[in-house]
This record gives C-alpha cells, sequence and structure tokens, in this order.
C-alpha cells in the first residue's frame, strides 16, 4: 500500500520535533495533530491497524493539513512528510472514506473541461491573457492537481487525460502556467511540451522598468517548498521597478495560507481564516503596503477575510507597472 513505502519517512518523522515551528496550520491550532510528527504517528498507527484508517478523528487530522512543504524544504534530510500525509489521503480515499465534503469538491472537480482560443505558438493557461498578446488561450478550471491532493488518484487522472489532449490539439510545443499548483502539476507530465511559469516567460520576453515601488512578495509555497525556489518571479518584479521587502518572522515559514491543499479554503474554511488572520498580524499596514503573491488562490483567500488587505496578484501587479 502507499504508506508502507514510505516507512522511512515514518520513522524518520514520528519522533522529530525539528520542523514543528513550520507548519502554518499547527502555529494556528497549536494541537499536536497539525504539526508533522503528530500525523507521522498518526499514519503509523494506520500502518500497524488497518482499522484506524476508519478513525473519524485521524482521517480529520490528515485533511486539515495545508501540506505546505515547508518542513520538507529546510529538513537537513529532506524527508518527505508532504507526500507521506499525500500518500495517507490516496489510501483513505480508495478505501471510501475520505470526508464527505472532500467527496463534494471531488465530484465538482471532475467535471473540468478545456477549450483553446485564439493563434500562436505558445499556449497561456492562467487568468490574465492580456499580459500574453501573441498566445493561444487555454481556459478551463483545475488540470487534476486538486483531485490528487484530496487523494482521488484515478479522478484527476482522468481530467489530466482531457487537460492533456487539448494540450496536444493545440499544436503548441511550449505552455505558461500562471498558477503555482498546476505549474508543479504539468511540469513534469507533458513529454515534448516546454512547461514554463508564467514569470520564467514574462522574464524571457524582457521587462522594462518603471517606476520605483516598494512591495512584500509572500512567497509561494508551491514555487519555493515544492519547485526548488525559482528566482524567475522575484527577479521579474525587480526588473520592473519593485523593491521587495521581506515578510514574517523569517524566511523558512510558509505565509501561503493553505496554497499547498489548493482547495484548502473550501475544504477548512475556519481554519483558512486562522491562517490568514495570522498573516494580518504579521502585516505592516496592510492597506497601504502592497502584498504580491504568485497564486490567485492565495489572493482570493486573504481578500475573502479581510477585503481591505491590498493583494493582488504577480500578473496583477506586473500589469500595473507596465500600464
Amino acid at each position: 500500500m502507499y504508506i508502507e513505502d514510505r516507512q522511512d519517512v515514518i520513522n524518520a518523522c514520528r519522533f522529530c520535533f525539528m520542523c514543528r515551528h513550520l507548519d502554518p496550520v499547527g502555529n494556528v491550532t497549536f494541537r499536536e495533530s497539525d504539526t508533522p510528527r503528530g500525523r507521522a504517528l498518526i499514519i503509523d498507527r494506520m500502518r500497524m491497524d488497518r482499522e484506524c484508517m476508519k478513525e473519524p478523528d485521524f482521517i480529520d487530522a490528515l485533511y486539515r493539513s495545508a501540506l505546505s512543504a515547508a518542513n520538507r524544504f529546510h529538513c537537513v534530510s529532506h524527508y518527505d512528510e508532504t507526500g507521506l500525509v499525500l500518500a495517507a489521503r490516496r489510501e483513505i480515499a480508495g478505501a471510501g472514506l475520505a470526508p464527505e465534503k472532500a467527496k463534494a469538491l471531488a465530484k465538482e472537480l471532475e467535471e473540468a473541461g478545456f477549450t483553446v482560443k485564439g493563434k500562436g505558438n505558445v499556449l497561456y493557461y492562467g487568468e490574465f491573457p492580456a499580459l500574453y498578446p501573441g498566445c493561444k488561450i487555454l481556459s478551463g478550471k483545475d488540470p487534476g492537481k486538486a483531485l490528487e491532493v484530496l487523494g482521488f488518484e484515478a479522478a484527476s487522472k482522468k481530467v489530466f487525460a482531457r487537460f492533456k489532449k487539448t494540450v496536444a490539439d493545440s499544436a503548441c510545443k511550449t505552455l505558461v502556467v500562471a498558477e503555482p499548483s498546476s505549474y508543479d502539476f504539468l511540469r513534469d507530465k507533458l513529454p515534448g511540451v516546454k512547461v514554463l511559469h508564467s514569470a520564467e516567460y514574462l522574464l524571457e520576453q524582457g521587462a522594462k522598468k518603471a517606476r520605483a515601488r516598494k512591495a512584500v512578495y509572500l512567497e509561494s509555497d508551491f514555487l519555493k517548498n515544492y519547485c526548488g525556489n525559482p528566482s524567475a518571479p522575484r527577479e521579474l518584479l525587480k526588473a520592473l521597478g519593485y523593491t521587495l521587502v521581506p515578510f514574517g518572522t523569517n524566511c523558512e515559514e510558509s505565509y501561503a495560507v493553505g496554497e499547498g491543499a489548493v482547495v484548502y479554503d473550501a475544504l477548512n474554511p475556519e481554519l483558512c481564516q486562522k491562517l490568514c488572520s495570522r498573516v494580518y498580524g504579521l502585516a505592516v499596514d496592510c492597506k497601504k503596503t502592497l502584498f504580491i503573491t504568485a497564486s490567485p488562490r492565495v489572493r482570493d483567500a486573504l481578500k475573502k477575510y479581510n477585503p481591505a488587505f491590498n493583494v493582488v496578484t504577480l500578473e496583477e501587479a506586473i500589469d500595473a507597472m507596465q500600464s
């Protein structure tokens, strides 16, 4: 089974306290079950006694995880506790034991369809096509990442197959992806197609410096902790004239309000609000300071629970400088 294949991670994480301060959910609930160590202990118990996989409290703890990979990124041995939780979710969902809210979300996500319009040799997949003149535009919802994260592996593969066919039918050999979760999901799944994050593509196109402005860049959980922390987003913003100001108490923590779990706000709105409140509390003058995030989902969550919070996406920040 999936979790047995990760016995080394269970053994490493179940008695280790070193990264507990990096878990965003643990930092707002103060529950041991919301730390990497706590989740590893729960999964180890499931491994030893399969009946424990039916335990509602255990299931709830694993679906409360924001799946931030900050702990893995900063782990000296890079043990993949995030992958361990995802493996457990696959077993739970495969056994029909996923929370009802997760099942309902999965049913909606399974209906995703995709279309392509326009002309060009490059295909753009995101919410800001005005920045990509001369590109074909791919429209549609999540390409299967959210279903994968929820544990619904077979459904994820079906949605991705539709997405892959749409890309193939476009005849484009370059795909530009704006949403970090989709970029992480797609970057190694389309043979023969070069997958770029939007920041990489726009940086390649050249950025003309505009007026100088200070901003806080909220690091993307996916780009930083999943995708090796590419420099393109920060380089692009600096090239446009933004001076980036550090956020929070240290650069290790994830302040991405559930980005790693993709549909975290839909699944755990109360916890998502707490994650947002922690960001608000660390912010200096959230109305006047400009905050930039690579993820539209992070922007939407931060604006939902505090409409006055001055946050825009990376693409919106670029458009504002170029207008």
